[in-house]
């Protein structure tokens, strides 16, 4: 088979710290490889010093043939599009806000194919077609739900005719049968050439065949294909990071403990402008108690916290409030993507002493709770560009748990996280809401998660409640 991509003793330094320690593969032509790994393992660094992207103020070697050819990061611009293209771990950094979503993509077929506006737009139009975004061409991104954006963004990447796609986690946030249909799509757009993912998703490390190399602190651990990797893990990390699933997981015993109601919900009918997303929903929320609402992309998770925090108004039924004395602010959403709720532009020692002078909050609280959080000290000192996801949404809960919360909306607090940070997210939310008497009600596509760790489940897409013994 030929090698689309060969990449032998790729290291990567920052200053006098290896972020990739000799990492070597090659990419055949027909073949999928995957590369496997928890957050900050440096896989998304091998990605972009195979692009020619990797920041300024860091050093790399080694070899990266493209084609047979060794290239130098310089030249690998010229690349780009034609031969690689390269679709970011959020497709929202890849897609223009203020572009209508049939010029994402017309614009790929101007600027790589040199195609005239009137051509790009037949293309384009034809391609969102396929796709089933036809309707939504005139449309923004923004107005898109997260598969139907990643579903752009997998057309704009594809639409000049690389032979090499790299998908840097193409399913992360994705419910299981929206991330199936991107993995079909993904498999579909390499073929006559080939792809290389980036994920620490074993679900899609499966789906997807081929090869499988696993990395761990910018080390190769373990390669091979993916049906052995899989079945037989030879590396104990390996091992690990497929027991790390939510099915697996093995949580301490909730303590019996007397709770007090503070919500009532009779016979809420749930959704957004006219359009009723789910009806007759019944639910007492009591303090410390853990509540899970699962579901599909579109059935009304979110929706239906957010008309329990009066974001939303109820379309039928009531809320009723049964705890006197709380204040607005201890209702609470966490949301599930910590970057586009957090300012980027100052420190989060900023953001902290924000919240602390608008609500009046005794500072003695932080450092007790930053260590239960294993929260550094000197993390206040970034900027929330230049922490991991899993230290920024940990600094979400921060914010949260310093408020007081008496009920706390955690809307899909682990999709975009590793299984690894997603067990230990979860654990800490619900041990600190019971500690604090905090009714936890927590949004998930994922049905094994849920089950594992709440008191009471809703399942949204069958309209009815259950207790979990």
């Amino acid at each position: 088979m030929t090698a689309l991509i060969k990449v032998q003793e790729l290291t990567i330094h920052y200053q006098e710290k290896c972020l990739v320690n000799k990492v070597s593969f090659s990419v055949e032509k027909g073949r999928p490889l995957t590369i496997l790994g928890q957050t900050g393992s440096g896989k998304t660094l091998v990605a972009k010093a195979i692009m020619g992207l990797l920041p300024k103020g860091l050093d790399a070697s080694g070899v990266v043939e493209v084609f047979g050819k060794p290239v130098v990061a310089q030249s690998r611009s010229s690349l780009w599009g034609k031969s690689i293209t390269m679709l970011p771990q959020e497709p929202w950094h890849s897609l223009d806000p203020l572009m209508a979503n049939y010029q994402q993509v017309s614009e790929v077929y101007e600027s790589v194919k040199g195609e005239d506006g009137e051509t790009a737009f037949h293309h384009a139009i034809a391609d969102l077609d396929h796709l089933g975004l036809k309707d939504s061409a005139l449309k923004r991104p923004t107005e898109l739900s997260g598969g139907m954006a990643q579903r752009l963004a997998i057309a704009s990447a594809t639409a000049g005719g690389a032979n090499l796609l790299i998908a840097d986690e193409p399913t992360k946030g994705l419910d299981s049968s929206r991330r199936d249909d991107i993995i079909q799509l993904l498999k579909k757009s390499a073929q006559g050439g080939s792809l290389l993912t980036i994920t620490h998703d074993i679900d899609v490390a499966e789906q997807l065949g081929g090869d499988i190399l696993v990395i761990k602190d910018g080390d190769m651990i373990e390669a091979g294909s993916a049906e052995s990797v899989l079945t037989n893990p030879q590396a104990e990390y390996t091992k690990e990071l497929i027991y790390a699933a939510p099915e697996y997981w093995q949580l301490e015993p909730a303590p019996v403990a007397e709770r007090s109601a503070i919500l009532q919900v009779s016979d809420l009918t749930i959704g957004r402008g006219k359009n009723v997303l789910s009806s007759g929903l019944n639910l007492t929320c009591h303090g410390g108690e853990i509540i899970g609402v699962v579901g599909d992309s579109g059935c009304g998770k979110s929706t239906f916290g957010d008309t329990l925090l009066g974001l939303l108004p109820p379309l039928k039924g009531a809320i009723t409030p049964l705890l006197e004395g709380t204040k607005p602010h201890q209702w609470l959403k966490l949301f599930q993507d910590p970057p586009s709720s957090l300012s980027a532009h100052v420190t989060l020692q900023t953001l902290l002493n924000d919240l602390v002078k608008l609500h009046k909050l005794d500072t003695k609280k932080i450092a007790p709770l930053m260590k239960k959080l294993n929260l550094p000290e000197s993390i206040l000192q970034r900027s929330a560009k230049d922490v991991s996801g899993g230290e920024l949404q940990r600094f979400s809960i921060l914010r949260a748990l310093l408020l007081e919360p008496v009920f706390l909306f955690a809307d899909e607090p682990t999709s975009r996280l590793d299984p690894f940070i997603a067990k230990e997210i979860t654990e800490l939310l619900i041990a600190l809401a019971r500690e604090q008497g905090c009714a936890l009600l927590i949004v998930s596509h994922d049905p094994a998660l849920i089950d594992k760790c709440c008191d009471t489940v809703i399942r949204l897409d069958q309209q009815k409640q259950t207790n979990v013994a």
